[in-house]
């Protein structure tokens, strides 16, 4: 059985907004961007990666492999489009006041196709987060963009990866898309 998947975001987690100073990052000019980087997310990833199939799920798309990976370390991922996604039959439904903060949620559900996944993002509506803790093949785990990805997170995700739930196999996308 292939691992659960794990989608990551940058900005708000990799490089976070405001961390503590002694919290170990480096700043870069990468595109134009300061972004802040740290030694430390590089382990973590490392220690991840052998539970999960890490998977980029943001805003910078390729230029996470060709920028972010290299400054963590890191080697190339596989990449969910969001640029110029469009909206395909049985994508779930999104209230009106979610849909710039669910802007996500259907390609890396189409990115998953079934397989259990972890998401970490510094933008996961409420209500998905609430969802997703009926659903033994789902973690949704939102991160305070100011100091990013932290130890406790690492923990959860390893003390509880997300497995395959007898509701979800086999399903068509929309029977378990929008829950």
């Amino acid at each position: 059985m292939p691992k659960p998947l794990l989608f990551l975001d940058v900005d708000g987690v990799l490089n976070p907004v405001c961390p503590h100073p002694d919290a170990g990052f480096d700043s870069h000019t990468l595109l134009g961007y300061a972004v802040l980087l740290s030694g430390r997310h590089r382990d973590w990833l490392d220690e991840l990666a052998g539970t999960y199939d890490l998977v980029w799920a943001t805003t910078w798309e390729e230029e996470a492999n060709r920028h972010i990976a290299p400054g963590l370390g890191l080697p190339q991922l596989p990449v969910v489009r969001l640029t110029g996604y469009v909206p395909q039959p049985g994508d779930p439904r999104v209230p009106l006041m979610d849909l710039l903060s669910s802007r996500k949620w259907a390609p890396i559900l189409r990115h998953a196709a079934g397989r259990p996944f972890a998401w970490i993002d510094d933008v996961i509506p409420d209500r998905l987060v609430r969802r997703a803790r009926f659903r033994p093949d789902r973690v949704l785990l939102p991160i305070d963009p100011g100091q990013g990805l932290e130890r406790h997170h690492v923990d959860r995700l390893l003390r509880r990866p997300p497995r395959p739930g007898l509701l979800c196999r086999g399903r068509p996308l929309r029977a378990w898309a929008a829950s």
